[in-house]
C-alpha cells in the first residue's frame, strides 16, 4: 500500500482525531487543507509559493487534464509533478464531480459517462476504468474511483440507482488500477442516511485504502452537511482516512473536523480570492469595498507573510485598478491562513479543547454569522 495512516490522539472535548498520513512524498498530520490545482497549477500562485501556502499536498482535476493538455502529454513529463515542477503530494479527483457540474451536457449509462467537451461541445466518453487510467497517467500519490455526484434533492429512486451504479464502478475502478496508487472509494447518497450507509459499508467490504465523501456542499444547508458528516463518522473505519471533498470555509472545516474528518480540499479560498474577498484570522474581509480606502492597517495583523507588508488601501487599489497582483496576493493570504487555521485546530486536538476554539472563533470572526 502506498500510503499509511494511523490516528495519533483523539480529541477529549470534541471526539476530532488528530492523525498522521505517510505517502511516497511526505508525511503529514492531519486534518488538512488541499489546495486545488485544477490544470496542474493552484491559480496565480508559483509551485514555491504553493509550498509555503500549503501542508505540501494540492489536488488535481482529473477531467480538465484529460481534456487540455491530454493525459499523454502530462504522462510525458512524468506526470502532474513533472508536468507543474511540484515535488510534494497529490490527490486526483476522478472526474465524477463533472457529472454533476456539467449535468445540462452529459448522459450516464452502466458503461460510463457520455460528455459534450464544456468549451468546444465535441463528444466525450469517460468509463470507471477510464478514470483510473487517466490517474494513472497523472501519477498522483492518492486518487479517486470514478462516481456520480448526484444533485443532494433528488428522489429515493434516483439515489438508489445512482448508488448502486457508483459502487459497481469502484469494483471496477479496483480491477482496474495496476499501480500501487492509493484508490479511495466514495461514500454517496445525497441527504439520505440510509443509504450513505449502504453506500458506507458496501464500500468498506471491498476494502479501500480510505474514505471520501463526495456530494456534500452541493446545495444543501450547512446544517445538512454536519448532521451527514456527524451521522457517517462511526460508521467508517476508525483507522482509515477520511476525506470530506469539495468543503473549504473556516466554519465548515471546524464543525467537519469535529465530525472526525481528516482531509479537506477546495477551490473557494483561491476562488474568492480573485473576487477580492481575503480570509483572515480577524475574519472575511471583502477588500473592495470602499471602507478600506483610506485603511492603513495591513490586510492580517494576526499573520505574518510577505503580504503583511502592504496596506489594505494598497490592495484594494489592486482590485479597483484590475490588477493581476491583487489577485495573487489574496490568494496568497487566503491558503496561508487555512494553513494556519489546520495547524490551529490541530494543536486544539492535542491540547482536548477544539470546543472552546470554536468558540473562541465565533466570538472573534465573523465566519460563523448566518447571512
Amino acid at each position: 500500500m502506498s500510503i499509511k495512516f494511523e490516528v495519533l490522539h483523539t480529541c477529549k472535548q470534541s471526539g476530532a482525531r488528530l492523525g498522521r498520513l505517510t505517502t511516497p512524498h511526505g508525511v503529514f498530520e492531519t486534518p488538512f487543507f488541499m489546495p486545488v490545482g485544477t490544470q496542474a497549477t493552484v491559480k496565480t500562485l508559483t509551485p514555491e509559493e504553493i509550498k509555503e501556502v500549503s501542508e505540501g499536498l494540492i489536488l488535481g482535476n482529473t477531467y480538465h487534464l484529460w481534456l487540455q493538455p491530454g493525459a499523454d502529454i502530462v504522462k510525458a513529463h512524468g506526470g502532474i509533478r513533472g508536468f507543474m515542477k511540484w515535488d510534494g503530494a497529490l490527490l486526483t479527483d476522478s472526474g465524477g464531480f463533472q457529472v454533476f457540474s456539467l449535468s445540462k451536457t452529459r448522459k450516464i449509462t452502466e458503461e460510463g459517462v457520455h460528455f459534450k467537451h464544456h468549451k468546444n461541445g465535441s463528444d466525450l466518453f469517460m468509463s470507471p476504468e477510464d478514470s483510473i487510467r487517466v490517474q494513472e497517467d497523472l501519477g498522483a500519490d492518492i486518487i479517486m474511483s470514478f462516481d456520480e455526484c448526484p444533485p443532494p434533492y433528488e428522489t429515493y429512486d434516483y439515489m438508489k440507482d445512482s448508488v448502486d451504479r457508483t459502487l459497481r464502478w469502484a469494483k471496477r475502478g479496483k480491477v482496474a488500477l495496476t499501480t500501487d496508487q492509493a484508490l479511495f472509494g466514495i461514500v454517496q447518497g445525497g441527504l439520505n442516511k440510509e443509504l450513505r450507509k449502504y453506500s458506507a459499508e458496501e464500500l468498506m467490504k471491498m476494502d479501500f485504502p480510505g474514505y471520501s465523501i463526495g456530494g456534500l456542499s452541493v446545495g444543501e444547508t450547512k446544517e445538512e452537511m454536519y448532521d451527514m458528516t456527524k451521522f457517517l463518522n462511526p460508521i467508517l473505519p476508525f483507522d482509515k482516512p477520511r476525506y470530506l471533498m469539495g468543503v473549504g470555509s473556516p466554519d465548515d472545516l471546524v464543525e467537519n473536523v469535529i465530525n472526525g474528518i481528516d482531509m479537506f480540499d477546495c477551490v473557494l479560498p483561491t476562488r474568492i480570492a480573485r473576487h477580492g474577498t481575503a480570509l483572515t484570522t480577524q475574519g472575511k474581509v471583502v477588500i473592495k469595498n470602499a471602507t478600506y480606502e483610506k485603511d492603513y492597517e495591513t490586510l492580517d495583523p494576526g499573520l505574518q507573510t510577505h503580504v503583511s507588508k502592504y496596506t489594505r488601501s494598497y490592495i484594494r487599489h489592486l482590485f479597483k485598478g484590475n490588477e493581476i497582483l491583487g489577485m495573487r496576493l489574496v490568494t496568497y493570504q487566503n491558503l496561508a491562513y487555512l494553513k494556519h487555521l489546520m495547524t490551529e485546530i490541530r494543536k486544539a486536538i492535542k491540547e482536548d479543547r477544539l470546543l472552546d476554539f470554536k468558540e473562541e472563533m465565533k466570538k472573534n470572526t465573523n465566519y460563523f454569522k448566518t447571512k
